[in-house]
């Protein structure tokens, strides 16, 4: 299966990123299927070749949540943004505490 994904280029603390299609399981670091661009997250600069990132979409390749954020801003794709970063499991778990109290099943 194919993952469109992001590649760390750039000296130490100046990050940036590749965007590549590579076999899912593979190594970022070893040979890619296809190169579509480039973004800086300190700039906020990227560019992506439209074209070819629809032609990999059609074909099946599955972008991460931050590749897919991208496309979406770049207008290539459609649709909400995907929340990247993971919700704590502590908050959920007092949350679902207090909605299933046991004052409130035994009244």
């Amino acid at each position: 299966m194919l993952a469109i994904k992001l590649k760390r280029v750039g000296k130490k603390g100046q990050a940036s990123f590749r965007i590549i299609v590579v076999e899912k399981r593979r190594k970022i670091f070893g040979k890619f299927t296809a190169d579509l661009g480039f973004w800086n997250p300190r700039t906020d600069k990227y560019s992506i070749d439209k074209d070819e990132a629809k032609y990999w979409l059609k074909v099946g390749a599955q972008p991460t949540a931050t590749v897919f954020n991208l496309l979406v801003k770049a207008g290539i794709l459609k649709g909400p943004k995907i929340a990247v970063h993971k919700k704590s499991k502590s908050k959920d778990q007092n949350q679902a505490e207090q909605t299933t109290s046991p004052s409130a099943a035994n009244g």
